[in-house]
């Protein structure tokens, strides 16, 4: 029988980051541990990466042979106990892909996101009914009941945009996503008067990026930059593709997008503007 799945949510990407630093600090190597605790070498690669959680017995075992402090240990068990929390995609997760199921989590726990989408409304932002067409079209071969629970998952998402400390969300959105009729005009109008609504949000900017601005560096396609209010959480970019969506880590390509992003808003309209073209294209929907 395979193994429990493991989706990896914030707090187990800190706890994998702080035993890699141990096991460093402490001048071991990942065979130094699995001869000295006889933990398998393949399920400390694992448990280092974030791909499993550790049981309580083999990070107590781990903590022990590092020789931590009192409130050192304190931290990785109380981090442990994150990590064990069902992240916000649990109730989703048979009908999601590891990442994208992981991407909910992050977002979950974000402070900003920073979102650039080519063809489609940003799933925060989507109707039930444009939410449905846009899988159905995508996945065309899901069966119904899937279906339901992929939309079910794209709406609640939105929470984060109303949450006691909601998410600061930046969309520059490609002119395309507002003109290309999705579901058929009811359903597209309705989906653009959800946007200006949505828009009307304190914590939400959206910024179209339209036709005339020819060539740009988001042709590539879409992406998500993730920022969290723990320093302890390196920044995240979530890039979306045919061939499978990918989260990527790591201070240059962080850095690559977001020079990126800054070069999209520069081109985009100003929020004002772009309120003026959802209602143009919505009135082409009528």
């Amino acid at each position: 029988m395979a193994g429990k799945r493991t989706v990896l949510t914030a707090g187990l990407r800190r706890l994998s980051v702080l035993l890699n630093d141990m096991r460093e600090q402490a001048g071991l190597s990942k065979e130094d541990v699995s001869g000295k605790t006889g933990i398998n070498i393949t399920t400390l690669y694992r448990i280092e990466t974030a791909q499993a959680r550790p049981q309580r017995r083999t990070l107590t075992a781990m903590l022990d042979l590092y020789g931590v402090t009192d409130q050192q240990r304190t931290d990785a068990l109380e981090l442990l106990s994150d990590a064990l929390k069902p992240g916000m995609s649990r109730p989703y997760e048979a009908s999601l892909t590891d990442v994208y199921a992981a991407y909910i989590n992050f977002e979950s726990e974000a402070l900003s996101a920073r979102h650039y989408q080519t063809s489609h409304i940003p799933g925060l932002l989507q109707t039930e009914q444009y939410a449905i067409a846009v899988i159905d079209t995508s996945m065309p071969k899901l069966e119904a009941a899937a279906l339901e629970r992929r939309a079910r998952a794209r709406l609640d998402r939105a929470a984060v945009l109303t949450k006691t400390d909601p998410l600061e969300l930046w969309v520059v959105l490609d002119e395309a996503a507002i003109r290309r009729m999705v579901g058929g005009p009811e359903v597209m109008n309705g989906q653009l008067m959800r946007l200006l609504e949505e828009i009307k949000k304190k914590n939400v900017i959206l910024q179209i990026l339209p036709f005339e601005a020819g060539a740009h560096p988001g042709m590539a396609g879409a992406f998500t930059l993730l920022d969290f209010p723990n320093p302890a959480d390196p920044e995240l970019v979530y890039v979306e593709g045919i061939a499978g969506d990918e989260l990527i880590e790591g201070h240059t390509e962080i850095r690559r997008f977001g020079v990126i992003f800054d070069q999209l808003r520069a081109m985009a309209l100003s929020p004002r503007d772009s309120v003026a073209l959802i209602n143009d294209a919505a009135a082409h929907m009528r």
